[in-house]
């Protein structure tokens, strides 16, 4: 163990090289357990794009033991809610329960996790549910367009795709293809559980190296950095009643030094109330209802999002608002004030965040994926009070500065929006 670690939180690596990460709540009245496992979107070939995500969907239709009702009604018995989800590095599945039902939450994981049936006939099922879904995606311009931002900035590189996974390769994947996939990958050195509530560390352990703990290590997904980026427009015209825009540029990887001054950044462009986009184009001129910025961080790469939704008519005089917004905040930085604020929100918002089980859960397991690192809620809080307005103009800068990415949903053409 390397990390230095909060009170109540203990870790443990297991020989085949499982992590199982704990924090104990002693007056909590619930547990919420986490298996996070290093592999996503990005590590498909685009033949097997979507398998990541048409797999978390196979592993609950039932394992040899269990068929999807027994887990279903097993969960619902005690109050309880299981789910998922597949991200482009990573995917997670999570149970949260009655403390007292843990070992039975790590029972049932570590059954899905190992053991899963695909049926052939559940493949077929889940296939049908998973082309829905990215018919709905397709349907909800709000959504579409943050798929378009990825292609925009990233091109064919994986990062690129969308994480369902395109209509050809979701009803091309077959069930072989599926079980392949899931044998080289869901493997204990690529896994990481994370359980957070009233618990036993020990306990914990002992119940997870039953449940997953068997098998040997297996590999780690090996990932090639996207190419440059040099700008580019992306526009889907659709009869829409509203112009959905997505602006991006290229920004921070997952470990970059700079990466707690872009939070604080982020926070005043456009993560809140208070940001610059908010005040200027909800609350001054009133051309969007929702308005907002959002960074997203990979192991090699990331991007810096803005998006609004407006009047269509509006959609080009917005774009000029945000661009202004832009070129001050680059040529201008940012005031002490607007530091405090943003600095004092995030500290704020973690802090509330741990105040459950499954906060807690959230932030070791995506800690110990992301970064194989832990860092101290002291750590952190200290991390943002000493970021100064110097540091935050300067990641802007470095950021915004570069190349630009628009993609837009729309009753128009790129000509009607740019030039």
């Amino acid at each position: 163990m390397t990390d230095l670690l909060d009170p109540g939180v203990e870790q443990t690596e297991l020989p085949n090289g499982l992590r199982i990460v704990t924090e104990t709540m002693p007056e909590a009245r619930s547990v919420t357990l986490g298996a996070w496992v290093r592999v996503g979107g990005r590590d498909e070939s685009d033949e097997l794009s979507g398998a990541s995500h048409f797999l978390e969907h196979l592993l609950f239709k039932g394992t040899e033991q269990r068929s999807a009702r027994v887990i279903a009604e097993a969960v619902d018995s005690v109050g309880g809610e299981m789910n998922a989800f597949t991200a482009r590095e990573h995917t997670a599945y999570y149970a949260r329960l009655p403390f007292e039902k843990a070992a039975m939450g790590i029972e049932i994981l570590g059954d899905v996790l190992t053991a899963p049936a695909l049926r052939p006939a559940e493949v077929e099922a889940e296939r049908q549910v998973i082309v829905e879904e990215i018919l709905m995606n397709l349907d909800a311009p709000e959504d579409r367009v943050h798929t378009l931002l990825s292609g925009a900035l990233f091109g064919d590189h994986p990062l690129g795709r969308e994480v369902l996974g395109e209509m050809r390769t979701v009803e091309a994947i077959t069930r072989d293809d599926i079980a392949t996939f899931f044998d080289r990958w869901y493997r204990p050195a690529t896994m990481v559980v994370a359980v957070a509530g009233r618990l036993d560390h020990e306990s914990v352990v002992a119940a997870t190296a039953a449940a997953l703990g068997g098998g040997a290590g297996g590999e780690q997904p090996e990932r090639t950095p996207p190419p440059a980026f040099t700008g580019t427009v992306t526009v889907a015209r659709d009869d829409t009643e509203q112009a959905h825009l997505c602006l991006g540029w290229r920004s921070l990887a997952t470990n970059d030094p700079d990466r707690w001054a872009m939070a604080v950044a982020n926070q005043i462009l456009g993560g809140g109330m208070a940001s610059r986009l908010f005040q200027e184009i909800r609350e001054e001129r009133g051309l969007a209802y929702s308005v907002y910025s959002h960074p997203t961080a990979f192991e090699d790469a990331g991007y810096l999002t803005v998006y609004l939704g407006t009047a269509p008519k509006r959609a080009r005089e917005a774009l000029g608002v945000v661009d202004d917004v832009v070129a001050s905040i680059v040529a201008d930085g940012v005031t002490e004030s607007e530091r405090a604020i943003a600095a004092g929100y995030l500290e704020g918002s973690m802090l509330l965040g741990l105040e459950d089980s499954g906060g807690c859960m959230g932030r070791l397991g995506r800690s110990l994926m992301q970064r194989d690192h832990i860092t101290t809620i002291d750590e952190h809080v200290e991390r943002l009070r000493a970021i100064t307005t110097d540091d935050v103009s300067r990641v802007l800068r470095r950021v915004l500065d570069g190349p630009r990415a628009l993609a837009a949903v729309g009753p128009f053409e790129a000509d009607q929006l740019v030039g």
